[in-house]
């Protein structure tokens, strides 16, 4: 696959767990796909995958499982 940036070859995907907003309204969205670049370094999501995300941050209420969660704070 070649990488978006620099045009090379080498992109490979990895898959995260990312957080969006905070406190009650936080939301924990799993397994998302990242392209990353092993000749230039650089990460980054496809249009398709943004798209995805913003459709299950407006349909949370009908998508998200309910689970609790440890927090803690660094400092």
């Amino acid at each position: 696959m070649l990488c978006d940036i620099c045009g090379n070859e080498g992109v490979k995907i990895r898959r995260i767990t990312k957080t969006y907003s905070k406190g009650k309204d936080l939301l924990v969205i799993e397994n998302i796909p990242v392209l990353t670049c092993s000749h230039c370094g650089e990460s980054y999501l496809t249009a398709e995958t943004l798209h995805k995300i913003e459709q299950i941050k407006i349909n949370r209420k009908t998508l998200a499982v309910e689970r609790p969660v440890e927090v803690a704070s660094f400092g």
